[in-house]
């Protein structure tokens, strides 16, 4: 196979519909719209209209909210730390901090901290400095024999 023997799969590539192109285009005069009414002319915006009655999405209760500072963190599992230790991209003997993990690409970027759960076996001595941690990923590097450092309070559960 070469450059120029490559070719979409048949179907794969439709050609844009030209509406309004005449009677033997198949979609001419009214072009697919059918005929007269609102929905037939342009600019029209009815999506959520119900003929004047309260639209539903306005009857219902509103329900939640979403924090517009809340903080955002990487999340990495002890089980993929273990990997990148076993596979030797991440240093057990040196302190593992967050620059480290992303040096090693495990994490793509820091956002507002790393955040480590105890997904997975961890078995590696190690010192893990983080933003946060949960209880069961502290307890799981403690008993591997490591410390697991949590360096804002307000980010541990």
């Amino acid at each position: 196979m070469k450059l120029n023997e490559l070719r979409d799969n048949p179907g794969a590539a439709r050609s844009k519909k030209r509406v309004g192109r005449g009677p033997g285009s198949g979609v001419g005069k009214t072009a697919g719209r059918g005929i007269k009414g609102q929905k037939s002319r342009s600019g029209v915006a009815i999506k959520g209209y119900e003929g004047g009655q309260m639209p539903l999405y306005q009857r219902l209760p509103k329900r939640g909210f979403n924090k517009p500072n809340r903080k955002s963190f990487a999340v990495v599992n002890l089980g993929l730390i273990q990997k990148f230790i076993d596979e030797k991209k991440i240093d057990a003997k040196k302190d593992i901090t967050e620059d480290a993990l992303i040096e090693s690409g495990l994490v793509r970027r820091k956002k507002d901290g790393i955040r480590v759960l105890a997904k997975g076996n961890f078995s590696a001595k190690a010192n893990i400095t983080v933003t946060g941690a949960s209880k069961g990923a502290i307890a799981a590097v403690e008993k591997a024999g490591g410390s697991l450092t949590v360096t804002t309070a307000a980010a541990a559960e």
